[in-house]
């Protein structure tokens, strides 16, 4: 059996306008809030599997269409379609270091929008591969109470000095710091052990800034490991995750939704 997948059916369709960006937006459920950042190449079916699973455990997910076509399958040319139009977007920055990124702006209204009209104490954000560390840089608006960032892959880790960066200004990073501090802020962090493109040196860098509120679950992809995740193994919340039997991303799946209703619905 495949990792789990799911179609458009039910999903409420709208655009959100917000600093200067304009992006369709799909909307489902009922419960506290919950942003899906999709990763690359869009809005798959296995997006929508983990966005519907996030569904029926509670939540209203608001899953932004910022790149890709919505519901269409995974493919190579389909990715390398994608990330080639990325590359060079001023919007996403993939290539910049300690850098501002201003879609996530464009985030930052969208989760405050869902969170002022769900129930709970805020909101959840979460990003993956190269949306990643997006979840994190929206922590600094305060209605953003439940980052989730899975193999954060920006910017693309070409040179050292890009494996360490956290993916976001000093400015943003401070300013998310002082929230773990003030607010009890609490991050979770998602990849596997092997991944080059999230880079181990990347996760140590926000270890070392965020310290004890930084939950990180690293999943063995290496040689021999028991689940048989390949050494190239990076999506861990939707192409790895099996179910029957589950294996560890599973379970680190079942780990997101704990940690979305402590931090949305204490």
């Amino acid at each position: 059996m495949g990792a789990p997948t799911s179609t458009l059916d039910g999903w409420r369709r709208y655009p959100f306008a917000a600093h200067g960006l304009n992006h369709d937006c799909y909307e489902k459920g009922d419960g506290p809030g919950v942003v899906v950042i999709p990763e690359i190449p869009g809005i798959t079916p296995e997006v929508l599997g983990l966005a519907d699973h996030l569904v029926g455990s509670g939540f209203t997910v608001v899953i932004p269409s910022l790149f890709g076509t919505p519901g269409r399958g995974d493919s190579v040319g389909y990715v390398l379609g994608t990330v080639a139009r990325i590359c060079v977007s001023a919007e996403m920055r993939a290539f910049a270091r300690n850098a501002h990124r201003p879609v996530t702006d464009y985030l930052r209204a969208l989760a405050a929008d869902l969170a002022g009209r769900t129930p709970g104490t805020g909101v959840g954000v979460l990003g993956m591969c190269f949306t990643g560390g997006f979840a994190l840089a929206t922590a600094v608006e305060p209605t953003v109470n439940a980052p989730v960032m899975a193999e954060p892959s920006v910017p693309f880790s070409v040179g050292a000095s890009r494996r360490t960066d956290p993916g976001m200004s000093p400015a943003e990073l401070q300013t998310v710091v002082e929230r773990t501090r003030t607010d009890g802020l609490c991050v979770l962090g998602l990849r596997f052990s092997q991944d080059a493109a999230a880079p181990a040196a990347r996760f140590e860098t926000l270890r070392r800034s965020l310290g004890d509120a930084f939950e990180v679950i690293e999943l063995d992809s290496s040689p021999g490991n028991p689940d048989g995740y390949s050494a190239h193994a990076h999506s861990v919340l939707t192409t790895e995750v099996r179910t029957d039997p589950p294996n560890s991303a599973a379970a680190a799946r079942d780990r997101v939704v704990e940690f979305l209703r402590d931090r949305l619905t204490s």
